[in-house]
């Protein structure tokens, strides 16, 4: 069942606040079969376990701003070097986390900027948001979000630690215009036990001249979210852009949706809201391919 929360104050280790949240009220998915990994190499005596492996795919597309790229990147360093997140961390049965974290455009353009790491308090925590922090920023045309899932799903497999649940966490702000449908993407992620959340960016008004869209926020909870547990944080605001990055991250890693009361939206099986084709319809009109 899809459910819609607000966030005004959401309590996960402390007071945290945020944006507007939707998703599905559910425990996240437990891997514990070495099977379904044959490309691990450690056993799982030697295995380090994690609570959650979290892969953030940032969108760098034309469409984001230098300011809002600035933003973003401040958000995510700022929200993993943070007492809350790092109070979030500890709440975990084993108190760590692995992260990677790379940068997406078209279908074939994605940018690893941190690889694999694990974030166990302060420290480790620091070193990861210095990493973000020192890459240069960059932006790149077109937007596929089904290339970011795609990229994204053998990366679990290259990860030296053993999560207790896989999450891809995209954020950008527009369609996917570009590659694969993205419901294509979305649904084998699905099939493997991924659950993928969004941060869909809503700051500007939508213009002809890119490809922004109007309700990119039921575009992505009926389009690109999926999996037990998986929801949607709006930023429309700037100001609260590094406040919902924070909150996104509380919530994915404590494993767990805020405790507010819901309101029933549409449900996966029901047509989407949005069109899940909107952004290559959009892109096809303008420029005929």
């Amino acid at each position: 069942m899809r459910v819609l929360f607000s966030i005004g104050a959401v309590l996960i280790a402390g007071v945290l606040a945020g944006g507007d949240v939707a998703g599905i009220a559910a425990p996240g998915p437990t891997f514990d079969s070495p099977k379904s990994q044959p490309q691990r190499l450690a056993s799982d005596k030697d295995a380090q376990t994690v609570d959650v492996e979290l892969i953030l795919a940032v969108d760098v597309s034309y469409s984001m701003d230098m300011d809002e790229l600035a933003i973003q990147r401040e958000g995510y360093a700022q929200a993993i070097q943070s007492k809350e997140f790092l109070q979030a961390l500890k709440l975990g049965p084993n108190g760590r986390i692995a992260v990677t974290y790379f940068e997406w455009a078209a279908s074939t353009d994605q940018k690893i900027i941190i690889p694999w790491r694990l974030i166990d308090g302060p420290e480790t925590a620091d070193a990861v948001a210095a990493e973000i922090l020192k890459t240069p920023i960059r932006r790149a045309s077109r937007t596929s979000i089904s290339g970011a899932i795609t990229f994204a799903m053998p990366l679990f497999d290259e990860d030296p630690y053993r999560g207790l649940r896989r999450v891809i966490d995209i954020s950008g702000d527009g369609p996917n215009n570009n590659g694969s449908p993205v419901t294509v993407a979305r649904d084998a992620a699905i099939e493997k036990g991924i659950v993928i959340n969004g941060l869909p960016i809503m700051v500007k008004e939508p213009s002809y001249s890119t490809m922004d869209i109007d309700n990119l926020d039921y575009y992505y909870e009926d389009c690109v979210i999926g999996g037990p547990g998986s929801f949607v944080i709006t930023i429309k605001d700037r100001d609260k852009f590094k406040e919902a990055i924070r909150t996104k991250l509380l919530m994915e890693v404590a494993g767990r949706m805020p405790e507010r009361r819901v309101v029933h939206v549409a449900d996966k099986d029901k047509e989407p809201r949005v069109s899940c084709m909107i952004g290559e319809k959009i892109w096809s009109d303008r420029w005929g391919r």
